[in-house]
């Protein structure tokens, strides 16, 4: 079955649900936010799945590949676009989306900032054992079930254009806090609260972000004003491969301040924390590896590819779709 994607009115609904979830604490299609008693819930399996995508390639990408693997193993499927982890998050608590496909150490330390305040230590670590440990300790209570993660890892990355970096003598983010230099930032809005972004570019380098340009995470429209001049650093991802073509250099974050993220799917237990589903969904973490991911974003952003297609081919070429439709 193919994945069907919402009109584009839809997130606005959502957000409306979301808010009103917010007021009264509970939603009829999942469990209760901040419910400690989710994780008692049974698993479901409902016949229809929604899928969220926060909008950049990656997530995009691996939305469809759910898409096609759930839709091959007999589900209904949605894919919705929900800008960012601030609006996807509550929605997969309520029920309104289904799953997700997340980054183990950024989502352990964003639920936990959620329960502890933003000023809460990470919990994530180098180990991916103990970041899984905390990861799922946190969302368990939330009625999310964290499966298992892939070979694929990915993780935060800032880039300069390569005249700028050349000029100011930039190699690491180290440098560029040295240099004192104010910096215009291109990514999501979210960023001037995320710990691993400006926050942590002030606390861990003295990186002075002046200004967040709300284009999102290396997104064209973000990579362009940085190549303008516009802006003077972009957020993007480790397997962004086309920043050669917008004469953007990453700079090294040579003080670890991002953690290696695997992707991991997060789904909602009561809607679809069956074993089929999950089965489904585990299938591609046996295949997908950090220079697969690479090359799919690489195809959509480079080669102008649609996000579905470019899925679509992939998981056929692994074997994991009939030729003729899966």
């Amino acid at each position: 079955m193919s994945a069907r994607r919402r009109p584009g009115p839809y997130p606005l609904v959502l957000l409306l649900v979301l808010t009103l979830c917010t007021v009264y604490t509970a939603c009829a299609g999942g469990p209760a936010l901040e419910n400690r008693d989710a994780v008692t819930v049974p698993p479901g399996d409902s016949h229809e799945l929604t899928i969220g995508s926060a909008g950049f390639t990656e997530s995009e990408l691996l939305a469809q590949m759910y898409a096609a693997l759930l839709g091959a193993a007999g589900y209904r499927t949605d894919i919705v676009t929900v800008g960012n982890r601030e609006l996807y998050e509550p929605a997969l608590e309520a029920g309104q989306l289904d799953v997700v496909a997340e980054y183990a150490a950024t989502f352990a330390d964003w639920l936990n900032a959620k329960k502890n305040g933003p000023r809460a230590a990470p919990v994530a670590a180098p180990d991916l054992g103990t970041t899984m440990t905390a990861l799922r300790r946190l969302a368990a209570p939330r009625g999310l079930t964290v499966l298992a993660p892939g070979r694929a890892v990915d993780r935060n990355a800032f880039a300069v254009s390569a005249e700028y970096a050349a000029e100011h003598r930039l190699r690491t983010l180290s440098d560029l806090g040295r240099a004192g230099l104010p910096v215009r930032l291109a990514a999501g809005d979210e960023c001037v609260r995320r710990p691993f972004c400006a926050p942590g570019l002030k606390k861990t380098y003295g990186i002075e972000v002046t200004a967040i340009d709300p284009k999102g995470v290396g997104t064209t429209p973000a990579k362009q004003a940085v190549q303008d001049g516009q802006d003077q650093m972009v957020l993007t991802t480790g397997t962004d491969a086309t920043l050669d073509r917008f004469g953007l250099v990453l700079l090294a974050d040579d003080k670890k301040l991002q953690n290696a993220d695997y992707v991991v799917p997060v789904v909602n237990r009561a809607r679809a924390g069956s074993a089929r589903a999950a089965a489904a969904l585990n299938r591609l973490n046996a295949v997908l590896t950090t220079a697969d991911l690479a090359d799919l974003d690489e195809q959509v952003d480079s080669w102008r590819r649609l996000p579905a297609d470019v899925a679509r081919t992939y998981l056929k070429s692994k074997g994991l779709l009939t030729k003729k439709g899966g």
